[in-house]
């Protein structure tokens, strides 16, 4: 390799956030990139040519994830690692690592940690809030208001099916059967979650909230379940969300997104009604009413191997599949007359509504952002405007120059139908990597389709 070649690959790995480890097949260092130096703060010159548990003596040849990719020669991804560095500070990492071969030989391993130590801080220090919060109210002799601020009244729409949702969620508070909602980004499952608590005789006990998405699984799992001192480095004595909630309502928000191997430990759960701390060799009994809500197709969150069969079925009891807002347009004016006075207590604002012209546009767009979309278009008018009445020029970017009538679809012409649908889904494409400024993985979100699947209508459409 040219050497000015291989410089310019070295300095264009040290500009990488993320830390990258080398060792060779003995587990010496031999390279180790800058934001690694950061993140652990020892000189590149002090790691090379030292074995990794020399530097990182509170790891173990069982802990340690680049030993473990020399001892078993297989690859591993997304992993916590805990470690203490030589200041003496906890740090966590979510490692990717991989065994590098030649000839059927294994020469070393390569990994790449993300330091993920605030995340785990900040989750950690929820939980034990969360944990002063409902000791503090266990000792109060009056009923506690509820944690969950939201009910059924706060549901605004008078379509059909919102109508129908609301009656059938007022019956499932009644029970403690788990209920599944379904429905996409911003259509407002939350709403619906804490309606069911505050309505239910679990109201006065405790809600807690959990998104399931970009955790690792250790993380999740210590979250839930809770720890005991010494299973993992810096690990302490710590109730999880289960035992936080006994007696109230745990809602699992994006539980298609929580890892396999944790969905396994998540049904055991259900099943025996009891709890073991990560560590533990004991178990607690816990009561906890269990609503789960996905952002995907409800009818293939299985086959496509997001969820475990036994776990949906389990969590599956009671289905809500919340519609669009696309699918309820009716609801839009009662909407937007919501958010008005909303954001005018907040503002201290006095618009008194919209424009006939705004409300045209209103009724056409598509909200692939469902009502959050709508809401953030009414919060920034009148956070960035005076006036009584909120026109086109006061709307944000995505409904500039828009009309019901610029349809991608020509009905003056009769075309094939694989080409209108070409046509409908790149323009849908194109607003939602514009929304999400090209985040491809935010885009897949935003129009609730898998990120390889947006991946490859990208390339299938040419889109730029």
């Amino acid at each position: 390799m040219d050497i000015k070649y291989f410089d310019a690959l070295i300095h264009a790995i040290d500009l990488i956030n993320d830390g990258i480890h080398v060792v060779d097949a003995s587990g010496k260092i031999v390279y180790y990139n800058i934001a690694a130096k950061q993140l652990d703060e020892i000189d590149v010159d002090k790691a090379i040519g030292r074995h990794i548990l020399e530097v990182y003596p509170s790891l173990t040849f069982e802990t340690s994830t680049l030993l473990r990719v020399l001892r078993t020669g297989k690859p591993i991804y997304n992993i916590e690692q805990n470690f203490i560095n030589y200041k003496g500070d906890k740090l966590s990492t979510l490692n990717s690592t991989i065994p590098v071969y030649y000839n059927n030989k294994i020469l070393g391993a390569l990994e790449v940690s993300r330091n993920i130590t605030k995340v785990r801080e900040l989750s950690e220090k929820i939980v034990n809030l969360q944990k002063e919060l409902y000791e503090r109210k266990e000792n109060v002799d009056k009923p506690s208001k509820p944690i969950a601020k939201f009910n059924f009244l706060d549901i605004i729409g008078q379509n059909k099916e919102m109508l129908k949702l609301k009656s059938l969620g007022l019956k499932a508070a009644m029970s403690d059967s788990p209920v599944m909602l379904a429905g996409s980004t911003g259509t407002g499952k939350e709403l619906f979650v804490q309606s069911i608590h505050n309505s239910s005789n679990r109201k006065h006990r405790p809600f807690i909230a959990q998104n399931c998405a970009a955790l690792p699984s250790n993380l999740l799992e210590s979250i839930l379940f809770g720890s005991v001192k010494g299973s993992f480095t810096g690990a302490e004595n710590r109730p999880g969300l289960f035992e936080l909630a006994n007696g109230g309502t745990l809602f699992l928000d994006e539980v298609n997104s929580m890892p396999l191997e944790l969905q396994t430990k998540l049904l055991r759960v259900l099943q025996d009604g009891r709890v073991r701390r990560v560590g533990s060799s004991t178990t607690t009994d816990v009561d906890v009413r269990i609503i789960s809500a996905i952002n995907t197709d409800i009818s293939t969150v299985v086959e496509t191997k997001q969820l475990r069969q036994d776990l949906f079925f389990r969590l599956n009891v009671i289905t809500f599949v919340i519609p669009d807002l696309a699918k309820r347009k009716e609801d839009i004016p009662l909407l937007v007359e919501h958010f008005i006075k909303k954001y005018n207590d907040k503002c201290n604002k006095f618009f008194r509504g919209i424009s006939r012209e705004v409300l045209d546009i209103f009724m056409g767009y598509s909200w692939p952002g469902n009502v959050r979309e709508l809401e953030h278009a009414i919060e920034s008018a009148i956070s960035l405007y005076d006036g009584e009445i909120i026109r086109e020029e006061h709307l944000p970017f995505q409904f500039k120059n828009y009309h019901p009538s610029n349809s991608v679809l020509d009905t003056s012409t009769i075309q094939p139908l694989s080409m209108a649908v070409e046509k409908v889904e790149r323009e849908i494409i194109i607003s939602a990597l514009e929304q999400t400024d090209y985040n491809i993985a935010r885009a897949a979100k935003l129009i609730n389709v898998p990120r390889q699947t947006l991946q490859y209508k990208i390339k299938k459409l040419d889109i730029k």
